[in-house]
């Protein structure tokens, strides 16, 4: 049967030549196009949110996540083993050695140079590491437990932020703005403060991947013009011409294309780029804030780094009381190369440096969305893709610890989770987890949780199968939260 022709707009066709859905309706007995239309009926049905994946009552509507990259130590901040200073150049033995760590029967136990104490009314354990955030000991929530994969950073940053080590899945910021939609159509529903440095995984660690384009992160820039081209360079009645005249060519395309998907999320963001014209530099204009919240962050700080956290995180509390459902902060690279907290050496300088930079506007961001009434209904969480090993090979003054996923501390303040308390237990040395194992598909299905979605009812059709966040894991950590 010879296949009909059609005529069609599409740049590179050709006038007459069969369409591949012409092709596909005439040939084999048109089971081919029962195969696509299968297809394009599964992305469509997953192009929308999953309404039925609230199930819950809601105690939170966004999400700030500190992400500490390179893995602060968890026995110098959250995590106190006074056995390792009792015993430390002493050699670890083979009962200590890991399969999933960076470690050796000759290494040697390495106590903190920090003095731990117990903070607020809690008595939750900090160290001297952390002043400010020790300030705010009775708004964490801090798992001591947590237990990763690999000890590779590229790895574990994309097992926090996608759940899979290998990536090619959707961030969490993504999930969660599929899940529940924006509150503010002028601005993106998942936002970056980068502080230029690109984690290890890369952008895919912020992408969408199978997700709508529409649900990716933007990224904002702590210094000069946030985000590119976000004044325009035309007059609005030109712009907006040129805008529909784009939206038009577009929808014109996907009606001849396979992933119409990945073209309506471009036109989704064409149009929500045009509005973030007005409001992005109104949010990232931090001036307009009192002086004295202004010095609470840091912002006045001669450090040029901690001065550039201080402004995002001030900005990350601008987004979410604008609406935006999902923001992240990153750390500030001193060098460029190696990831912030990845001391393998100089422990003690570059943790304190590190701490000096980022945790004053930590405690202060937790403490200003309190004030404002915003931290009940916000999760901020601090987490590190990983911990440091509790042993160093050799002590000396500039030694350092390594790489360490058997048993990691990260903690959650607001959003319902339970404030001043310390959850699950690693050894006597920090060596690894031995009461309360938690693993980061577990703490993604609570956060989800927190804000009223089912981790196993949220999901998107693709390559023949839902996927979700949690993919086959997950599960609610109830003593972490309020009944």
């Amino acid at each position: 049967m010879t296949p009909s022709t059609t005529t069609c707009r599409c740049p590179g066709h050709i006038i007459g030549e069969p369409t591949r859905r012409s092709f596909l309706k005439h040939s084999a007995a048109g089971f081919g196009w029962l195969a696509l239309s299968s297809m394009f009926s599964d992305e469509t049905a997953s192009a929308a949110p999953q309404q039925a994946s609230r199930r819950f009552p809601a105690r939170a509507k966004n999400v700030i996540l500190c992400f500490m990259d390179g893995g602060p130590s968890h026995v110098d901040t959250f995590d106190p083993k006074p056995m390792l200073k009792e015993h430390e150049g002493e050699a670890i033995g083979d009962a200590a050695v890991s399969k999933r760590s960076q470690s050796a029967a000759s290494r040697v136990w390495l106590g903190s140079p920090w003095e731990f104490k117990q903070r607020g009314e809690s008595g939750l354990w900090v160290s001297d590491l952390f002043p400010h955030i020790a300030s705010v000991a009775d708004e964490l929530c801090v798992v001591r437990s947590m237990l990763g994969e690999l000890p590779l950073h590229g790895q574990q940053d994309l097992l926090l932020h996608t759940g899979r080590i290998l990536g090619q899945a959707p961030s969490m910021g993504a999930w969660v703005t599929y899940g529940l939609g924006s509150e503010n159509e002028n601005l993106p529903g998942y936002v970056v403060l980068n502080n230029d440095w690109v984690p290890n995984g890369g952008l895919e660690n912020f992408g969408s991947s199978f997700l709508p384009a529409a649900y990716q992160a933007t990224m904002l820039r702590p210094s000069g013009q946030p985000v590119d081209n976000i004044k325009p360079s035309d007059p609005l009645k030109l712009q907006q011409r040129k805008l529909a005249l784009l939206a038009e060519q577009d929808h014109e395309f996907a009606q001849q294309s396979a992933d119409a998907n990945a073209i309506e999320g471009a036109i989704a963001n064409y149009e929500t780029a045009f509005r973030m014209q007005s409001t992005i530099p109104e949010i990232a204009d931090i001036s307009q804030e009192p002086e004295f919240i202004q010095k609470m962050y840091g912002v006045d700080s001669t450090d040029e780094h901690q001065q550039l956290y201080a402004t995002q995180a001030l900005r990350a509390r601008r987004l979410v009381e604008a609406g935006v459902r999902f923001v992240e902060i990153t750390c500030p690279s001193f060098d460029g190369n190696n990831s912030p907290w990845d001391q393998h050496s100089q422990l003690k300088t570059n943790h304190e440096k590190n701490a000096r930079v980022t945790e004053q506007s930590v405690a202060a961001l937790i403490t200003d969305l309190k004030q404002r009434g915003l931290l009940d209904e916000t999760i901020v969480i601090w987490a590190g893709e990983m911990g440091r090993t509790p042993h160093t090979p050799k002590i000396s003054d500039s030694c350092g610890r390594d790489h360490h996923v058997d048993g990691y501390s990260i903690f959650m303040a607001g959003g319902g989770f339970r404030p001043g308390i310390a959850y699950g237990e690693t050894d006597e040395f920090g060596n690894s987890v031995v009461h309360n194992q938690v693993d980061i598909h577990d703490i993604h299905a609570t956060i989800l949780h927190q804000l009223g979605i089912d981790h196993t009812a949220l999901t998107y059709r693709h390559g023949g199968r839902d996927h979700r966040l949690t993919d086959v894991h997950g599960r609610i950590l109830q003593d972490l939260i309020v009944s």
